[in-house]
């Protein structure tokens, strides 16, 4: 039965990292069969999610990349309630509470071991919450891994067009159900339509992991501050994902923080930090590599450029980019070049938000499917059982490992000693916690790298 009361859908997100979980939350407010999905488009004011049609409740699942609280601010959603879990403490928490939604918000392994769980956890139950899952952003690798992990699901939503062509296609392909797959679009963009700023304000949107290198990494910073030397009446922004010591949904080895301190910055250059989208709206030119950003700068028609300065590379994902017209070099953008995207492609993108003129579909609409499928869902009553693809008949060598990663047995019931408790963990515990993960934060961003440099040597 739906667990929904008064008219208020009740909605449950899981995420394991801050860009998962803006993507969680709005998405659950996107894709709500409520008043809420009426609003306008603009997310940044996404405290609505709260006061909307639906009662969301979350849950970070404790690991290396559980946001901070700095992080949780900078993202800016807000939820009825929001707590930290281990794998074991949600699964409980699953079969004490009743949802009518629950959008897993997780990498790849994370969403699997959670549908298994979840079976296991609900295989006594008469009714379950529709599962929703997909990703934050561009998936430019691992397709079929990454993809594979996620079925299950009752949604597994794609960002675009082209993104919902190449799921089914991967499900069809290994002979499972690919009717999950249901198109829709990022649940974060919108915004004001640019309009040229004064001063005219270029902005490099960072990604933790791309490039990987502390050559291409520092290049790239040497570009930008040159650009801001050659441009004196620019302000020339480089905007940070994290802090050093924090993590986001990729490992950050080399901040550029730290790179940027062996710098004469000159006075237009500026580290900024902050929500993606206010950035933009003082944004004249969005430059990355391969960042997710480009597709929400392109969603508001801001010139964008996706570098080629470090060639056009699946290892960097700016090949993802390949046929949009916005790839270009520093050089290029150094003589005054602006790239002019190309209108097909952004519309299989799902980023444009007017339309385009062979009839792509406004974003105002992109959420509809979705919205439709999980009323329908809703009304049957009771769902069905979870049916992964992977199970320990077809894939015995792979599943169990990625179960016990969560603490959970090949049949998706909690290991012997798993981490959970029936109760907070009181203060001695938090600070061991904390302890043990700014612990391995610090081995990735300071020891890992002298050790590899060591064995360069």
């Amino acid at each position: 039965m739906p667990a929904s009361t008064a008219g208020r859908l009740r909605v449950a997100v899981l995420a394991d990292s801050d860009t998962r979980w803006k993507w969680g939350a709005l998405t659950a407010a996107r894709i709500s069969p409520t008043e809420f999905a009426e609003t306008t488009e603009s997310t940044e004011t996404s405290d609505k999610a709260a006061d909307s049609g639906i009662r969301l409740d979350g849950f970070l699942l404790r690991g290396r990349a559980t946001p901070t609280a700095r992080q949780l601010g900078e993202v800016g959603v807000r939820a009825d309630s929001l707590r930290e879990v281990t794998a074991v403490e949600f699964l409980r928490e699953m079969t004490q509470e009743t949802y009518d939604v629950l959008v897993l918000a997780l990498v790849g392994g994370g969403v699997q071991a959670m549908l298994h769980g979840l079976a296991h956890a609900w295989q006594s139950r008469p009714g379950r919450p529709v599962v929703v899952t997909g990703y934050v952003g561009v998936v430019y690798e691992k397709l079929a891994d990454g993809l594979l992990l996620r079925h299950g699901a009752d949604l597994v939503l794609a960002n675009s067009r082209q993104d919902a062509e190449r799921f089914r296609a991967v499900f069809e392909g290994v002979g499972a159900d690919a009717s999950s797959v249901t198109e829709v679009a990022l649940p974060f963009l919108g915004g004001a339509p640019y309009e040229k700023k004064d001063p005219y304000t270029v902005v490099f949107a960072a990604q933790p992991s791309v490039p990987e290198t502390r050559k291409d990494r520092a290049y790239l910073l040497d570009r930008l501050v040159r650009h801001a030397r050659r441009h004196p009446e620019r302000e020339v922004l480089l905007k940070l994902r994290s802090k050093p010591g924090e993590h986001t949904t990729h490992i950050e080895e080399l901040p550029y923080q730290k790179l940027a301190r062996r710098h004469d910055l000159p006075a237009n250059f500026r580290l900024v930090y902050g929500n993606m989208g206010e950035v933009l709206d003082h944004t004249d030119l969005l430059v990355t590599v391969s960042s997710t950003a480009a597709l929400e700068s392109l969603h508001r028609r801001i010139p964008t450029v996706v570098l080629t300065d470090l060639g056009v590379r699946e290892a960097l994902g700016n090949h993802h980019f390949v046929g949009s017209g916005c790839l270009a070099s520093w050089d290029q953008l150094d003589a005054g070049h602006e790239p002019t995207p190309d209108a097909e492609w952004v519309a299989r993108q799902g980023v444009a938000a007017g339309g385009t003129p062979s009839g792509g579909g406004s974003y105002a609409t992109a959420f509809d499917e979705a919205r439709k499928r999980i009323g329908e869902l809703l009304a049957t009553g009771e769902l069905p059982p979870l049916k992964p693809y992977y199970t320990p008949v077809t894939a015995p060598g792979y599943l169990p490992g990625v179960l016990a990663r969560h603490h959970l047995a090949p049949d998706g019931s909690p290991l012997p000693g798993a981490p959970a408790a029936d109760k907070a963990p009181g203060p001695v515990r938090q600070i061991v916690r904390r302890a043990a993960r700014g612990a391995y934060r610090h081995g990735v961003q300071r020891v890992a790298p002298v050790i590899r440099r060591m064995g360069e040597l």
